[in-house]
């Protein structure tokens, strides 16, 4: 069993990395070409059909670049696709989310102080949520909303504070802030899968057929792509944020959710400008620390302990083992002053990951974790700081183990 759940760790630990890997080809491939059209100038001899051109040095040598605003007269003989990042993003994302949230379902995704929903009812709310927000983001697109980019904008930004106010109800804190993430990602991704490659699949297939290509599809694609380089920021926050509660540990952490996408907006609307060359809008980075300002003092809103919660059958078992009254006392005289709802320790506001070990439950709760990061490691308490002796680690050890 022990080496069951090592091995499971390393798991996440490679969807993790594999994902990190996937998103910085994609990220970095969307903001080069966003930063590439922006830069686009008209010259006196561009061939029939290009729309402008940019001459860029790199890597010691110059890239002279020209783009076609709908397509070139011919098929060119090489043709690169940029869609494999975005779809290994999403998929090592979705994979992630599975295993920790969907399978660590009572321990990441459920929190019964906010809602007392069983594992297969909050994974079908994930699944649901997840699909229909796509639907709904695709819907008002096509809509004749679609055809004003600020009202659409505007309609989008409402659609996602709901949605991050609903997750807030649904979920524990740290799975309502990585929903948020995995909701908008998917809308990323689905652009890419649904409207931009398939777009430009029509405009091949016409110029293979000697036929020209109708603009609509390229004015369709360009839009997403917008839509997605002003979401990118917001949902690599909310994806880091499962490692600070001061982000998601909160009463208004989706409040913190929704702001976090006004600063996705300002931040890239100073880089887009730039790239356009139509100067330096400094102002932009003030607004982003105004919000970040109010974000911060957010995050110091606190939730109240909650009323007491019942224990289930598995918890109660490692409640009743004979090693749990030395285990309590290790964790209550190493751990709590950290990980409690007013920690005791100098510098700290919230409990590191927003874990708790106050309560018979709390240690049962996170039996695995104690197990893995304070018994089979030592990575807790950080540096041994309060002390931890070798038999209370075997002790924390044989406590779990016992009750596999």
């Amino acid at each position: 069993m022990a080496d069951t759940i090592i091995l499971w760790d390393w798991a996440g630990f490679a969807l993790r990395w594999l994902h990190v890997i996937t998103a910085i080809a994609w990220i970095g491939s969307s903001f080069y070409f966003v930063a590439l059209d922006l830069g686009l100038r008209k010259a006196p001899d561009l061939p029939e059909g290009a729309y402008g051109e940019e001459w860029q040095v790199h890597g010691g040598g110059f890239y002279h670049i020209r783009k076609y605003l709908v397509a070139p007269a011919q098929m060119p003989e090489h043709l690169t696709w940029f869609k494999w990042e975005a779809y290994a993003t999403w998929l090592s994302g979705f994979a992630l989310l599975v295993l920790v949230y969907y399978f660590g379902a009572e321990l990441f995704l459920i929190d019964p102080t906010v809602r007392a929903l069983t594992p297969l009812q909050a994974v079908a709310l994930s699944v649901g949520s997840i699909v229909g927000g796509w639907l709904i983001y695709d819907f008002l697109c096509k809509s004749k909303l679609g055809a004003d980019q600020t009202r659409l904008m505007l309609a989008l930004y409402a659609v996602l504070v709901v949605v991050s106010w609903a997750y807030a109800q649904l979920f524990s804190g740290r799975a309502a802030l990585v929903h948020l993430g995995a909701f908008t990602a998917t809308i990323m991704a689905a652009n890419v899968a649904h409207i931009i490659i398939p777009n430009q699949r029509k405009v091949v297939k016409a110029l293979l057929a000697g036929d020209k290509p109708d603009p609509k599809y390229g004015a369709q694609a360009k839009q997403r792509s917008l839509h997605n380089n002003y979401l990118t920021l917001p949902v690599l926050f909310l994806m880091l944020s499962i490692h600070y509660p001061l982000a998601f540990a909160t009463p208004y952490n989706w409040l913190i959710a929704a702001l976090v996408f006004l600063m996705g907006v300002t931040i890239r609307h100073f880089f887009n400008t730039m790239h356009a060359r139509k100067g330096m809008l400094w102002w932009t980075w003030g607004a982003t620390a105004a919000i970040f300002l109010v974000i911060v003092w957010l995050s110091t809103f606190t939730r109240e302990a909650p009323e007491d919660v019942r224990t289930t059958a598995a918890e109660q078992a490692l409640i009743d083992s004979p090693h749990f009254d030395a285990v309590r006392d290790t964790v209550l005289s190493r751990c709590s002053m950290c990980h409690a709802h007013a920690p005791l320790w100098d510098g700290l506001r919230v409990a590191p990951k927003g874990v708790m070990l106050e309560s018979d439950r709390d240690i049962a709760l996170n039996a695995r974790a104690i197990w893995l990061q304070a018994g089979r490691s030592h990575a807790m308490p950080p540096g041994n700081l309060t002390g931890v002796e070798p038999q209370e680690r075997a002790t924390l050890m044989a406590w779990y183990e016992g009750a596999q």
